[in-house]
């Protein structure tokens, strides 16, 4: 069987697509997962040449941009019957190329807003408490 490869970029380069790394899983909620089509996982900035942030609900991660040793394309299978032919073949489309890879290797930081916090204090703070116990509490709010 014979595959033919087209490129749907005409006379442009193809998009740049990247590869994003992560150490572990990325899970979702059971309760979305049949709706995951389309859906914002998270958002990825690039802060400097070569250095990102990805940011997924509370949690950072911090990355760097590395070049691939060898590129991939990324196709998309399309069935194409020929005319006066039963046979059916298959075409690829080059939907992008991957040259580059965002590697997220340390652990997330966690992120939680002053509101969450003052919120956490306010209802578990005795009446007496020191700016020392108060850190402490906060402390564990972050947690």
């Amino acid at each position: 069987m014979q595959i033919r490869v087209k490129c749907n970029c005409g006379e442009g380069e193809c998009r740049e697509w990247a590869i994003i790394e992560v150490q572990g899983t990325v899970e979702s909620q059971p309760s979305i997962e049949e709706h995951l089509h389309d859906h914002e996982i998270g958002r990825l900035c690039c802060i400097s040449e070569g250095n990102y942030t990805f940011t997924i609900g509370y949690h950072e991660l911090s990355g760097t941009k590395m070049r691939l040793k060898k590129p991939f394309l990324v196709l998309r299978k399309k069935n194409v019957e020929t005319v006066g032919d039963s046979n059916s073949s298959v075409e690829l489309h080059v939907v992008g190329i991957i040259r580059h890879r965002i590697l997220f290797k340390t652990r997330p930081k966690a992120l939680i807003s002053s509101k969450n916090i003052a919120f956490y204090m306010f209802d578990e703070i005795p009446h007496k408490t020191t700016a020392t116990e108060l850190v402490h509490i906060s402390c564990r709010a972050a947690d």
